[in-house]
């Protein structure tokens, strides 16, 4: 029998397969399957407009038999079937897809979609298989084909026997090698991993022969090996089902097989989108913070599906960043896929489904916030610094989106506050939303700067991850209130000075000068306050910069060595400060000693590094004696 040669530009193609087109070996698997339900598929639409056939689904089905004896692999499928002519057109030339052909004819036919939009998917049986044999009997023919190739050299094509209409795919494996175990494809239970991993939604039943042992009748404590055949797919995709036959078991248990998580979602949202894009979605809210979230190696993404078979595992364009937490899956049949099938030949499909999950995802967390607050707040704690991140990213261009979804605690009554509720209970005469920040809401509680806002009666939203002043410096305001912390230079609640304050000022503004010269470098004024009532010194600062900021930049690898403009505040209603001016008229070292350890006091409230530490503790027993 004379071998015939592939086409020059088909047999470099099929080099390219082999060595480079598809990043994973065990894809093979999946376009095979698909290949063969394809091929059901043609009937079912010849079945539609011949009144001959009758298609009752249940006759029809995938098998999948690995010899280990042998290293065969053989996929069974009983479609449609090909002639001589078509075996010739459809393997002898690479990207030439019947599939393809008969998809565009029955467009318009019920809705089914046909997936092998290439024909170059058969192919990747040669990156597991030095030989390949294809035996098919065609849809009203006694006569069967073989078409038989080992690769680029060629394939052959004779008469043979088959009793039954349909295809075999009979892939010899290569032997095993130090970088591959082609032996994998040859097991039963690795074969049956990967199907439910590539094509466990495949409309038709996929069989496999598994081998198991059970007691031997009439002989006690002997066993015996049975083979036993199991249909290997689930075949009806739960997002295909109607929302009213699923219950939230059915969610749970298909995020618990999907692997999304340990945990249980805290919320799902079930798509089914009909518009300029078509596709189906389950989108999944965990519940915890996955161990690598906030690390390099945590991978975004939903699992992209066409027509039921899973494309990428993680597809990180569904998905913003700032959405990055939600786990689950998209299928549709209107995206256009690259040869491959493993990457998306165009986007403009992708970034409409996109959007339109973005705005399913806000919905339901904004639903969730209105109607489950325990679980909003539970949620929260988990990814709200992730929902903080995506204000602060891209130049505050996400802000809109996700500003009502952001929750502080609040000095009213430590509870978690929306930015809406805390301007909704703002009183008619306070200026800005103001915020304090720390490590923890006990540590802000007990800062000196809250004093005056305290006293007024308004109320100080806690900033307690080092994402929150660079969010909201992102923000700027929120319903037109301006945001300002309780350490600004000017609060916008200093009551007006009296005349005695004027000439108190003017009577300690030398002592003040000379303090900012002791200080020079460190502060960049020292000044009397009008926000402390009991504690003695505190920090106030002015520019952008804070001094919170401050710290967050001085922990990161590449600082600059940035630092918040501070000002030096006197509470000089406090005893502290009649010491000072009486060491300010009678003894210079000790208004030294003094500035120094206010100085440091100051810093050591705001949680910032003493620059010297046995200096201070010297200056401590220098007081004490």
């Amino acid at each position: 029998m004379d071998k015939k040669q592939f086409r020059a530009e088909s047999k470099r193609l099929l080099e390219m397969m082999i060595n480079s087109i598809y990043t994973q070996k065990e894809i093979f698997l999946r376009e095979l399957i698909s290949n063969s339900s394809d091929a059901i598929d043609k009937i079912y639409y010849r079945a539609l407009t011949d009144d001959s056939l009758t298609f009752d689904q249940e006759g029809y089905f995938i098998k999948v038999t690995p010899n280990k004896e042998a290293r065969t692999l053989t996929i069974t499928d009983t479609g449609i079937g090909m002639n001589q002519e078509e075996l010739e057109s459809h393997l002898g030339v690479i990207a030439k897809s019947g599939s393809l052909a008969f998809k565009q004819e029955n467009e318009a036919k019920d809705g089914r979609d046909i997936i092998g939009q290439f024909g170059v998917g058969f192919y990747s049986s040669f990156m597991v298989a030095d030989k390949v044999v294809v035996i098919s009997r065609p849809l009203g023919s006694d006569t069967a084909w073989k078409w038989e190739s080992e690769g680029t050299e060629g394939y052959t094509i004779e008469p043979t026997e088959k009793a039954e209409v349909g295809t075999e795919v009979v892939l010899h494996i290569k032997p095993d090698t130090e970088e591959d175990s082609y032996d994998d494809y040859l097991n039963e239970y690795r074969l049956k991993a990967l199907i439910k991993k590539y094509s466990d939604f495949i409309r038709y039943p996929i069989k496999m022969d598994f081998t198991s042992s059970r007691p031997k009748e009439g002989a006690e404590g002997e066993f015996e090996e049975f083979t036993e055949e199991q249909h290997v797919n689930s075949m009806v995709p739960i997002w295909r089902k109607n929302k009213s036959e699923l219950k939230p078991e059915d969610y749970e248990n298909f995020y618990q097989e999907k692997r999304y998580g340990f945990d249980k979602p805290i919320k799902h949202a079930h798509i089914s989108a009909d518009g300029a894009v078509v596709y189906q979605a389950i989108l999944f809210i965990p519940e915890t913070t996955p161990f690598d979230f906030y690390t390099k190696e945590y991978e975004k993404g939903l699992e992209l599906y066409s027509s039921g078979v899973l494309i990428m595992n993680k597809c990180a364009d569904l998905l913003p960043d700032y959405f990055s937490f939600v786990k689950g899956m998209v299928d549709s049949e209107s995206l256009s896929l690259n040869i491959s099938r493993e990457m998306l030949q165009h986007d403009r499909q992708l970034k409409l489904i996109a959007k339109n999950i973005e705005s399913k995802i806000k919905g339901a967390l904004q639903s969730m916030l209105k109607d489950d607050r325990d679980n909003y707040e539970k949620f929260y704690k988990a990814f709200g610094r992730q929902l903080k991140f995506g204000v602060y990213s891209d130049y505050g261009s996400h802000k809109e989106t996700l500003q009502d979804l952001l929750l502080f605690t609040s000095s009213k009554d430590k509870s978690l506050v929306t930015l809406a509720e805390y301007v909704s209970r703002m009183p008619e005469d306070q200026k800005y939303i103001y915020y304090a920040s720390g490590s923890s809401a006990e540590r802000i509680e007990k800062l000196p700067q809250t004093e005056m806002v305290l006293d007024k009666g308004y109320e100080i939203l806690f900033f307690t991850d080092d994402i929150d002043e660079f969010a909201i410096r992102m923000l700027m305001n929120y319903k037109e209130k301006e945001f300002r912390s309780v350490a600004s230079g000017d609060l916008g609640i200093e009551e007006e000075k009296k005349p005695e304050d004027e000439a108190a000022d003017e009577e300690n503004k030398a002592l003040f000068e000379d303090m900012t010269g002791l200080l020079s470098g460190k502060v960049s004024a020292v000044r009397a306050s009008r926000r402390l009532r009991k504690h003695p010194v505190c920090f106030a600062t002015v520019g952008e910069l804070t001094i919170e900021m401050e710290k967050v930049l001085a922990a990161m690898p590449d600082s600059s060595g940035a630092k918040a403009q501070k000002i030096l505040e006197i509470n000089t209603n406090h005893e502290v400060f009649t010491a000072l001016k009486d060491a300010y008229a009678n003894d210079r070292a000790k208004l030294e000693l003094f500035t120094s350890l206010l100085y440091s006091q100051a810093l050591l409230i705001e949680g910032l590094p003493i620059e010297d530490p046995v200096e201070l503790t010297n200056q401590i027993c220098q007081v004490m004696v």
